[in-house]
């Protein structure tokens, strides 16, 4: 149990605290200021200081971390058509079930700085929750010996709690692309492939919602 007190304790501070407080499901309009200050108050420092508890222990050479190579290619290849294909499913799946609440979506932007913004948010949000629930998690876990398989069941059992607030499809949603992406990361031991392809899948749901 030692093990978990810190993970639970930055997973509690940076995704359950309430400091951005989550919407309930329904759809809402963009706001390029909003997101500007989840990048600057949240994405940003909350990445700052996961890497900075990780640099506490070893350097990026020594965590296995450098520049973006072929593997992380490899592993967006695998994770970004899995993500899509995730989401068109859950979706035909829950148009068949019309008394279940729909999952909230955040309508597009309607102008290229807005789009700029939106891009560069949901790369860092892809950035963030890849390095807190798959990297720092799974190597937090690992030097504890505690096994692949059970770390890939508690990394994607904390992705879709605090993903709840998308409504039961969303949950749904994340529970399948949190084992993908952990399955992914565990396979190729990539940070960058997984973050992109959490990024990039983000920035499609919002290109999706604009033309619908």
């Amino acid at each position: 149990m030692r093990s978990l007190v810190e993970p639970l304790i930055l997973y509690f501070v940076l995704f359950l605290s309430g400091f951005f407080p989550r919407p309930v499901p329904g759809f809402a309009g963009f706001s390029v200021s909003s997101e500007l200050a989840r990048i600057f108050l949240y994405n940003i420092p909350s990445l700052a200081l996961i890497w900075y508890l990780l640099f506490r222990v070893k350097s990026l050479r020594e965590w296995g971390l450098g520049l973006p190579g072929p593997k992380d290619l490899f592993s967006l290849a695998a994770a970004f058509p899995g993500m899509v294909l995730t989401g068109f499913t859950i979706s035909a799946v829950s148009s068949l079930f019309p008394g279940v609440p729909e999952h909230f979506r955040v309508e597009a932007p309607g102008t290229m700085s807005g789009w700029l913004v939106l891009i560069f948010s949901c790369l860092s949000t892809g950035y963030l929750e890849e390095s807190f629930f798959r990297f720092y998690l799974h190597r937090k876990l690992e030097d504890h010996g505690i096994r692949p398989g059970r770390i890939i069941l508690m990394s994607t059992l904390l992705f879709s709690i605090c993903h709840i607030y998308e409504g039961p499809w969303g949950c749904l949603n994340a529970v399948i692309a949190g084992f993908l992406l952990s399955f992914v990361f565990v396979r190729f031991e990539s940070l960058h492939g997984i973050a992109f392809a959490h990024g990039l899948y983000n920035i499609f749901v919002y290109a999706s919602n604009s033309l619908t």
